[in-house]
């Protein structure tokens, strides 16, 4: 919690309030092992005689026929005419397009299937005079039906791999208990998130968010909308990039792209939310959506009103001098979250959508802390602290899109999007110590941010559906603006306080990023499939204090390669009727890491009497090099296997490091040691590592997903104060789904990372416990839904820093073990499904973490 005690360098953090706070399967890596590679060198086999030779073809896509929307992931199989036998089947892509290749000629049944939506069954026939038949466009109607016992048949996973990126399905993921993203990414093998609500990917918190393929004004901590703000019942699936394509923006380790549900029956539809936590905890939502004719309109609202409590524990040390500080802190958060949407089809082939989404969010923080000094030879001094901090947050988003398609020409495709995101942030800050010669002071922060964007994608299928065509323009400028404010106590004047000039301040910042790209993707026979990219990106950042301080002005171009190549091939599984159960595929990409504002700004901001943050003018942007060599095996059963080996070699890192403040220290002896930390480029970091994942039906009421990782870091720095440094990190993660009867959901939930490598020490390990339930009712009607969230109380944020000149240790203890009640109502058509949670958020944090 923020304490000042040196007025000379009292400039708050507001950026820290843009950042949440911080918040084993290893034994299985051996045996997971063996048996992918054991099993590796399966080949593909007949299914049986072909009626002829195998040169016969079908394709076609799939579409929703009220909205022309595709159907992705539908499952297309080919049956012998004769026999019904199987022959070859496959799975939609995220166009709707499907082929199915090698096939003899004869004459065959297609069948298609999608939840939702009537059945196809279509008799084909393919001849010597015309061996290759394209169906076109095939519009599939849309229907609600109850579902009677528990017969359960094609199954979607709660992680399931596609090529470049690992795909969440939200509504069959119990652990998030419709709580917010963050809980959902906690089951993301790669992914790792704190205490504290901030996420990480493969060690790296740099990461670039997107919602619906689009910005969301923010990042991982940064402003705009956050991640545990976006409750998991708006959400239908996450996309995790570990390598994305050139489509994607360069800048982070990864992308995250959260896809938010859309309603498409007809009528009004949605669900209403009630729930409740332990220790002041209290939360609703409401989600409607109506469709009539060539309008789909969609209204959300949620609302938060949740209080946490933590405790806090820091020791530092330099030559003879030691100090502590021991806090307690309460925080509460309360937001209002609104967003209206319109989908409009101007035509079987264009379609229109606007949204916005106005997001308020406030919180009133409360924290005592002791400050103890210890030297030698002198008895050891105590000050007692009080901060009052207020936040006022508001954040609105607007977004306009236009796609257009062809309705002869399949995958082919125009969007334009462009937005605007306006941040505006008041922080009042009040401390007040118990003895010194500044007894009280208020801090007014107000921070002004406006992000505008707009880009245009084409995508162009080549002929015969071998591959296709990808390019687009994008820009994206950021310009913030703020003012830090000191008021020192003078009782004798009107409000009880003056502005003090000299320790106030004004800056202004700017970033332009336009960019340009091109894919090309093209398969060929026996299933292989490859794509190349290429990314250009020219950067342009400006900022200054006013008055000149810390001024800097960066420019640079950058170009950003991509490619990847894939492979499937084994023994088709004819009970599940799906492609070939392995694939192995190589992707590489180039990144980078742009320091954002509050990094290069020369402002020295404080977080408490002894710690403030300076950024650096100088720092510039890290460049990486990502590597992945993945396979995927389906077995019999149901079992899915994937093993990832990756790299990521960094140039030009940017290191966190921690000092001691020599002359803030001599200045102010009662504060003890003043740490200052800021950013350097140092040398190059190294992660190089091994994942696993496994997932399996134990019975038909029973099952269970296994991921685990291990990786090697290292970092070689070019600075005396952080010397080079290597470890070994892994992280285990076991999810057991049961489902006693027809309407009871329930799933356990175990995690563990080990302590992670820091440029001057580490992170600690961390591990917890969770445990989800959901009865459904009224046939589906209703649900009512339990969640304990860190069920034994375990998660504890700690590091160590261990340098020549300092040694620290930093404990914080949030709230985190939280039961949650909720009860949630279906309306219109929709209603609950089965291994789906729907209410109860957890975490603690808000704007101040």
């Amino acid at each position: 919690m923020p304490f000042i005690s040196d007025p000379n360098f009292l400039h708050h953090d507001f950026h820290h309030y843009f950042q949440p706070g911080p918040r084993g399967l290893g034994f299985l890596a051996a045996p997971f092992l063996g048996l992918t590679f054991g099993l590796f060198s399966l080949t593909a086999a007949a299914q049986g005689p072909a009626p002829t030779a195998a040169t016969g073809r079908v394709s076609g896509t799939l579409l929703e026929q009220g909205t022309g929307q595709p159907l992705p992931f539908a499952s297309v199989v080919l049956l012998r005419a004769q026999d019904s036998s199987f022959v070859a089947g496959a799975e939609t892509l995220e166009n709707g397009s499907f082929r199915l290749d090698q096939l003899g000629l004869g004459s065959y049944l297609l069948k298609s299937s999608a939840v939702g939506y009537q059945g196809l069954r279509r008799r084909v026939v393919l001849t010597a005079a015309a061996p290759e038949l394209a169906l076109g466009t095939i519009r599939l109607a849309s229907i609600t039906t109850q579902l009677k016992g528990v017969t359960v048949t094609g199954e979607r996973a709660t992680v399931e791999n596609e090529p470049g990126k690992r795909v969440i399905n939200v509504e069959k993921d119990l652990a998030s208990v419709g709580g917010m993203a963050t809980d959902v990414l906690r089951n993301v093998p790669s992914v790792a998130v704190d205490a504290g609500g901030s996420v990480s990917l493969r060690g790296s918190s740099n990461l670039t968010i997107l919602i619906d393929g689009k910005p969301s004004g923010g990042s991982n901590g940064g402003p705009g909308l956050r991640l545990d703000q976006i409750p998991a019942s708006r959400i239908a699936r996450i996309e995790v990039m570990t390598n994305p394509s050139a489509k994607y923006d360069a800048q982070g380790t990864g992308v995250i792209n959260i896809i938010l549900k859309k309603q498409t029956k007809n009528g009004v539809n949605g669900t209403a939310s009630l729930l409740g936590g332990t220790g002041d905890k209290y939360n609703a939502s409401l989600s409607l959506n109506r469709k009539q004719g060539p309008a789909n309109l969609s209204l959300s609202y949620d609302r938060q009103d949740e209080t946490y409590h933590e405790r806090t524990r820091n020791a530092q040390s330099s030559g003879p001098i030691t100090t502590r500080q021991d806090g307690t802190g309460v925080e509460r958060n309360f937001s209002h979250s609104l967003n209206l949407g319109l989908n409009y089809d101007l035509s079987k082939e264009q379609s229109l959508s606007l949204s916005v989404n106005p997001t308020w969010q406030q919180e009133a923080n409360r924290a005592e802390q002791r400050l103890s000094t210890a030297r030698p030879g002198e008895p050891t001094t105590t000050q007692q602290g009080v901060q009052q901090l207020d936040v006022d947050v508001k954040v609105l988003e607007n977004v306009a899109s236009y796609r257009r398609t062809w309705e002869k020409h399949p995958g082919r495709e125009l969007t334009a999007v462009g937005g605007a995101v306006l941040i505006r942030a008041d922080v009042p800050v009040t401390q007040t110590l118990e003895s010194g010669a500044l007894t009280s002071w208020r801090q007014q922060t107000d921070v002004a941010g406006n992000i505008y964007f707009a880009q245009l994608d084409y995508t162009h299928p080549l002929a015969g559906d071998k591959g296709k065509l990808e390019t687009g323009l994008k820009t994206q400028y950021q310009r913030n603006q703020g003012t830090s404010d000191l008021f020192a106590q003078q009782p004798d004047v009107p409000g009880g306080y003056v502005r003090d000039e000299a320790r106030s301040l004004a800056y202004k910042t700017r970033e332009l990023v336009p960019a340009a790209y091109a894919t090309y993707q093209r398969g060929w026979a026996n299933h292989w499939n490859a794509q190349a990219g290429l990314r250009t990106e020219y950067t342009r950042v400006n900022g200054a204090v006013e008055g000149g301080q810390g001024q800097f002005d960066i420019r640079y171009l950058g170009l950003f390669p991509t490619a990847s190549v894939s492979h499937r091939f084994g023994q088709r599984d004819t009970a599940k009727a799906a492609e070939q159960p392995q694939q192995l595929s190589f992707s590489y990409a180039r990144r980078l890491n742009r320091p954002n504002f509050m990094q290069q700004l020369a402002v020295p901001i404080y977080q408490d009497p002894r710690f403030y943050r300076l950024g650096n003018p100088e720092l510039r942007a890290e460049f990486s090099h990502n590597l992945e060599l993945g396979h995927q095996l389906s077995l019999p059963g149901g079992a899915e296997i994937t093993t990832t080996l990756f790299g990521r070699f960094t140039n030009n890192a940017i290191q966190r490091l921690r000092d001691v403040d020599t002359m803030a220290t001599n200045r102010n002896p009662a504060a003890g040691l003043v740490l200052v930390e800021t950013y350097r480029n140092l040398g190059s970091t190294t992660n190089v590592g091994l994942e696993l994942t496994w997932s399996q039906p134990i019975t038909a009421w029973w099952r269970v997903q296994a991921n685990g990782s291990l990786y090697r870091a290292q970092l070689n720095t070019n600075a005396p104060d952080a010397g080079s440094r290597q470890a070994l990190t892994g992280t285990a993660r076991l999810n057991q789904n049961f489902s006693p009867t027809p309407a009871l959901d329930v799933q356990l939930t175990g995690s563990y990372r080990s302590a992670t490598l820091t440029a001057q020490g580490r992170q600690l390990a961390i591990g917890g416990l969770e445990i989800a339930l959901r009865q459904r009712l009224w046939q589906n009607r209703a649900a009512l839904t339990l969640r304990v969230s860190d069920l034994l109380n375990t998660q504890v944020r700690r590091a160590e820093v261990n340098s020549p000149e300092l040694q620290s240790t930093l404990y914080t203890k949030p709230e985190t073990r939280v039961a949650w009640l909720g009860f949630t109502w279906y309306v219109g058509a929709t209603k609950a499904k089965a291994g789906r949670i729907e209410a109860a958020p957890s975490g603690g944090g808000g704007f101040g973490g």
